[in-house]
């Protein structure tokens, strides 16, 4: 396995569009912590980003020796809005963002049915350049829950369309999220986003949920057991040979040093799975 930092880590706290720091900054935070890639959110660079600034971006990422994991390219996808699926009817400038920073991978959003066509269009765009198509086990999304994740990939019906597994939000959803749910998505997983959420009815932010209601959550550091089980969680990728990305995907900006936060969830995934040099 490869492990990837998400450009979120330096988003402002529930500001997907607000980055905290430059992207050269945490692309020498992301090497110094001995990360193989970063996952670009349009925080740092997107679609709205002109063309040489894109490439200048991702030179910068290559000097560093690293790569670029997948990429996000509008706010509404993580966002989760109502236009969370309009990137998928106009996939041409998602796709050139992947190119121009060296990415085989594109994040995108689906809350109605209505999306599925749209997604295979892309989908066919997306193979004429080697490029696949992913969405997140999310909530409020088709990719709620195992079942509604499978239907859908059914109904796309794309080799180069597929998951990105991601335990926090099957957790919120009600679902099982270790070796038996980890075995179902195989065939589809194209990437792992991991983060720490502990839900409890105290707990200070709230998520919406389709299936589960609004859920009360606070984030919490990597290896905290009262949220995600994280060696249950690579038991279930080893038993799969899951060799791809693992991205941290934990919003550190919130009271908590992004620099220090990295290199720590850096430390305790090393400490429990086993990552390229």
């Amino acid at each position: 396995m490869k492990l990837s930092l998400s450009t979120r880590v330096a988003e402002a706290p529930r500001q997907k569009e607000k980055a905290v720091m430059g992207l050269d900054q945490l692309v020498g935070i992301a090497r110094d912590s001995g990360y193989s890639a970063l996952c670009m959110r349009a925080s740092q660079v997107g679609v709205q980003t002109p063309r040489d600034v894109r490439k200048a971006a991702a030179a910068s990422v290559r000097a560093a020796g690293l790569a670029v994991s997948m990429i996000t390219g509008n706010i509404d996808i993580p966002a989760n809005n109502e236009r969370a699926g309009m990137a998928l009817r106009a996939i041409t400038p998602f796709l050139d963002v992947a190119d121009d920073l060296g990415s085989d991978l594109i994040r995108i959003g689906m809350k109605a049915h209505t999306d599925v066509p749209w997604a295979r269009k892309a989908c066919d765009e997306a193979r004429e350049r080697g490029i696949r198509i992913a969405h997140q086990c999310h909530t409020c999304t088709l990719f709620e829950t195992i079942e509604m994740s499978m239907q859908v990939i059914k109904d796309v019906g794309r080799q180069n369309f597929g998951i990105i597994y991601e335990p926090s939000n099957l957790l919120t959803c009600a679902q099982p999220y270790g070796p038996d749910a980890i075995r179902d998505l195989a065939p589809h997983l194209f990437n792992v986003y991991l983060q720490n959420m502990w839900n409890h009815a105290a707990g200070k932010s709230t998520i919406e949920t389709w299936i589960n209601g609004p859920v009360r959550f606070d984030l919490v550091p990597f290896g905290d057991p009262r949220g995600i089980d994280f060696e249950l969680v690579f038991r279930g990728l080893g038993e799969v040979g899951y060799g791809g990305y693992v991205t941290v995907h934990h919003n550190v900006a919130d009271g908590l040093d992004v620099a220090r936060g990295v290199k720590q969830f850096a430390d305790y995934l090393r400490s429990v799975a086993d990552f390229e040099a």
